[in-house]
């Protein structure tokens, strides 16, 4: 039944009359002149330029948008796993020199402690030998003290028997005089002592 009635405001606007249908539709598109014959071939006309832009222009753009959008996804995506992966890297930096400051604190610590035992080696060193040196001067001393005082009594044993023998005014075999310093000698060690 409807097609009817639009069918018969069809050929009412054909032919151009201008009918009160009761229908307010009807009566609207009298009133403004709609010619429905191009009014529909408009909307079909419509239909396929929609349809034709839709399948050929809307359709790849939206594509290409979707597309783009894809790949903003992807490079946000991209952005923030280097974004972890930078996060990462500075943890491992610092966690890296961390570890090379304590290692240097360690080594420093080492280096200290073996320059105070050398340190320590070498004064503990030093101070044996100048203790040996001071050791051997005060032998040497010794030495040549007694040295010195043994050929001091010689000397004095000579000038005892030299003395003797003037005083005695005669001269003294080499025997005579083996025994005066020898007598002369030991009675000077005795008196040292």
């Amino acid at each position: 039944m409807r097609i009817n009635n639009i069918l018969a405001v069809i050929d009412t606007a054909a032919h151009g009359g201008a009918e009160v249908t009761g229908n307010p539709i009807v009566d609207l598109a009298n009133e403004f002149h709609v010619q429905w014959p191009f009014l529909i071939a408009q909307i079909i006309n419509f239909c396929i330029v929609a349809f034709i832009l839709y399948r050929f222009a809307f359709k790849p753009i939206l594509a290409t948008v979707d597309q783009r959008q894809q790949k903003i996804a992807e490079g946000l995506q991209y952005a923030e796993e280097m974004k972890a992966k930078l996060t990462e890297a500075e943890k491992k930096e610092a966690e890296t020199l961390r570890k090379a400051r304590e290692e240097a604190k360690s080594i420093l610590e080492e280096t200290r402690q073996s320059a105070k035992v050398f340190l320590e080696k070498h004064s503990q060193e030093a101070i044996a030998k100048a203790e040996e040196i001071v050791q051997k001067a005060e032998q040497r001393i010794e030495h040549e003290h007694k040295a010195m005082l043994s050929e001091v009594r010689q000397e004095i044993a000579r000038l005892v028997v030299l003395t003797t023998g003037k005083v005695l005014r005669k001269e003294l075999s080499s025997q005579d005089q083996a025994v005066y310093s020898e007598s002369a000698t030991k009675e000077l060690a005795t008196t040292e002592s």
